[in-house]
């Protein structure tokens, strides 16, 4: 069947000028830890979240919407800005109902220029809500983007192994010739079943556990943990 949608895996923002975009679903991927967070905190009953891609910008919101400002930059939250980009640090009791405004290094980056370049939708995905992601580009029969927003722009492995995880779930769903993707499903493959130690080698471990996030980490790459999908509409990621 030729006619099954296309699925290409984009593996860092500075690559997605190589592909058109214009009809696909846009997933972006954060592991480390924005689109981690972003599905902890609507999961823990989070009314929306406004990502934007300045600090200046996150600030001036929080006042305009009452919302709680969240962002890091290289790890660390910012000042002027009153939480980080743990997703430990969005529990029920805190953020339900609440609007999080939140600015991080990669992924409200990438998400913005997806929207520029004209995708038809953007979700964000990231392993604790794996099982979401995949339902939603099997039940949508369009064409998909997984784009990983990588660190300032070179390749990350987290990034690239939750786009494997999704490819094994859907490939028989889509036309793959792509050799991203095909990385991308082989590592995941090969290290599906010993993630809390394969990830230890990432740089991004070593770059954040150096601030004591390892809890944070494991949690990032654990499924299903908060299994709902945040879809970008009118400004802010909301529960479809």
């Amino acid at each position: 069947m030729s006619n099954k949608p296309v699925l290409n895996t984009v593996l860092s923002p500075r690559l997605l000028d190589l592909y058109d975009i214009s009809n696909s679903i846009v997933v972006i991927i954060d592991v480390f830890r924005a689109t981690s967070t972003i599905a902890t905190a609507l999961y823990n009953g989070a009314a929306k979240v406004l990502p934007v891609d300045s600090v200046a910008k996150c600030i001036e919101l929080g006042k305009i919407t009452g919302g709680i400002t969240a962002g890091e930059r290289d790890g660390k939250v910012v000042e002027g800005l009153q939480h980080g980009n743990s997703p430990a640090e969005y529990p029920r009791e805190f953020i339900n109902g609440q609007t999080l405004v939140l600015t991080t290094t990669n992924g409200t980056k990438l998400l913005h220029m997806a929207l520029e370049r004209g995708a038809s939708d953007v979700i964000t995905g990231s392993f604790p809500n794996l099982s979401a992601v995949c339902d939603y580009l099997l039940s949508e029969n369009k064409n998909v983007i997984l784009g990983c927003s990588a660190w300032k722009d070179r390749v990350n492995l987290e990034d690239t192994l939750f786009a494997g995880a999704v490819i094994q779930r859907v490939k028989e769903n889509f036309t793959i010739h792509c050799d991203s993707s095909l990385m991308a499903e082989e590592m995941y493959t090969q290290h599906q079943d010993d993630m809390y130690r394969f990830i230890r080698k990432t740089t991004h471990w070593h770059r954040l556990s150096a601030y004591g996030l390892e809890k944070d980490l494991e949690y990032c790459v654990t499924p299903d943990v908060a299994n709902v999908l945040p879809v970008y509409e009118n400004g802010a990621l909301i529960v479809k």
